[in-house]
């Protein structure tokens, strides 16, 4: 018997992708292309489900990158607030 598939989708190059954890086993993967709307979408979970959220980064196609949502320029996190 085969087990079934837990990840049904390829990740994009240059998305931003984050996760939130559903209860177990089950988590949604969230993409955005703009990294300000990634930003800002993160942020609106973090306030909700703090410790359900797992920032994931930009993914170049082997790895993320900008994976620490910490050490974002703080350009960027003001700019999400507007």
């Amino acid at each position: 018997m085969s087990r079934k598939k837990t990840k049904r989708f390829e990740y994009a190059k240059e998305v931003y992708y984050f996760n939130i954890n559903k209860g177990y086993k089950n988590s949604i993967t969230i993409k955005r292309m703009d990294k300000i709307k990634a930003i800002q979408a993160y942020n609106t979970y973090l306030i909700t489900q703090p410790k359900n959220c797992e920032w994931l980064g930009k993914w170049d196609g082997k790895k993320f990158i900008e994976d620490d949502f910490q050490k974002l320029n703080d350009k960027d996190i003001a700019a999400s607030r507007i």
